[in-house]
């Protein structure tokens, strides 16, 4: 099974089109668009450097995109957290949103581990 179609692939990109979702309504909905700039941006790198990692050059360039994925997630949770306590995510939504970026959190982190 190539890495395009793994689990944490799958999930990044499921991912991405939520937060592409999230960042319309943001926009639209709430007149919010400098903190969900930042979620759209951190957001959808994950899925693009996953993609970039079935690519990599060597297996260091490999466990290096997957690094990078993961500061992005990380970076993306952070948002999320923001937006929620600067109530512009009601708490549905939150929780939603936030039960995805940890589980692509937790399967990063285990796939740099096994990686490395």
């Amino acid at each position: 099974m190539g890495f395009s179609e793994s689990v944490t692939y799958k999930k990044s990109y499921s991912f991405a089109i939520r937060i592409v979702k999230l960042y319309k309504y943001l926009k639209a909905e709430k007149n919010e668009f400098i903190l969900s700039k930042q979620l759209l941006r951190s957001g959808t790198a994950v899925g693009a450097l996953l993609r970039e990692a079935k690519f990599a050059q060597s297996k260091a360039d490999f466990t290096n995109k997957l690094s990078i994925a993961l500061k992005e997630a990380n970076e993306t949770d952070y948002w999320i957290d923001l937006l929620y306590d600067s109530d512009f995510l009601d708490e549905k939504m939150y929780n939603s949103i936030k039960k995805d970026i940890i589980e692509i959190i937790k399967l990063l982190v285990s796939s740099v581990k096994s990686s490395k």
